[in-house]
């Protein structure tokens, strides 16, 4: 029998009262337990930590719980707190509007068991499933580069279970990129480290709403647009992608942004 993986599950939250709730205890309800629990508040002004306090005063289950605080300094500040107080062997990120359905552990564990070489595995979300984007055919698992992350950024942050000695290689978020901060995340450990996407859905992300332009910081789409030139740069800047395709994919995610924009103001129409 495999031994059992310790996963440290980390949930960064400011003002979330109205979710965070959902999203605790779709960590409560896995098939295959964590080890512990992080929730780093990052200075929220609402009922947030209070609820919290309550939920872990009140939860009599296996998962270790722990409540961190910290005035507030990002989502990327916050994920970096908990993650460096995490003492399981794998880390798994958890956004405070989102909610994992029961089987994402085991069925991401299962695939860690099966195939040890993985360090970093994401999956689906909202319903979705991939049969080929562009140049890329999609298999029940699919290894995912850093130049196919420059095209479209496939890890979505609640969706990812990686080993926690990543940390150490790679390091953490980059604390100074507020926007598609993600997305500079994965680039740096998938040019080192073997990524793997599982096609299954198995994660709701914002109770189903639109992947950009609604809310949070998505909605702030001249911001996240300039978060993903940078993260393009930094492709580049690694070896990932040579001159001319860099240039490419700056104008490839200047039309992706003109047309999230004009997708934006249709539905407001």
């Amino acid at each position: 029998m495999n031994e059992k993986l310790k996963i440290s599950v980390v949930i960064p939250m400011f003002n979330a009262e109205e979710t965070i709730a959902h999203t605790v205890q779709s960590v409560f309800e896995q098939e295959y337990l964590p080890y512990e629990l992080i929730v780093v508040d990052d200075g929220s002004t609402d009922g947030s930590k209070k609820l919290v306090e309550h939920l872990f005063s009140e939860y009599e289950g296996g998962v270790d719980t722990k409540l961190l605080a910290q005035p507030n300094g990002g989502v990327s500040k916050a994920r970096n707190r908990g993650m460096a107080a995490a003492k399981g062997d794998y880390i798994a990120l958890l956004d405070a509007d989102d909610r994992w359905l029961p089987n994402k552990l085991s069925r991401q564990v299962a695939i860690m068991q099966e195939h040890p070489s993985i360090d970093f595995l994401g999956c689906n979300r909202n319903g979705e499933h991939w049969d080929r984007w562009l140049f890329q055919k999609f298999e029940q698992l699919t290894p995912i580069s850093a130049r196919l992350l420059l095209y479209k950024t496939f890890f979505v942050t609640p969706t990812v279970l990686f080993k926690r000695e990543l940390l150490q290689e790679i390091g953490y978020f980059d604390e100074q990129q507020r926007y598609a901060e993600e997305g500079n995340y994965w680039i740096r450990i998938s040019a080192r480290k073997h990524c793997v996407l599982l096609n299954e859905s198995l994660v709701i992300t914002g109770n189903g709403k639109p992947h950009f332009g609604h809310s949070g910081l998505s909605s702030n789409l001249k911001e996240m647009e300039k978060g993903e030139l940078r993260n393009m740069k930094l492709g580049y800047q690694l070896g990932v992608v040579g001159k001319i395709e860099y240039f490419f994919l700056v104008f490839y995610s200047l039309m992706k942004y003109l047309r999230r924009f004009a997708l934006v103001k249709w539905r407001k129409i």
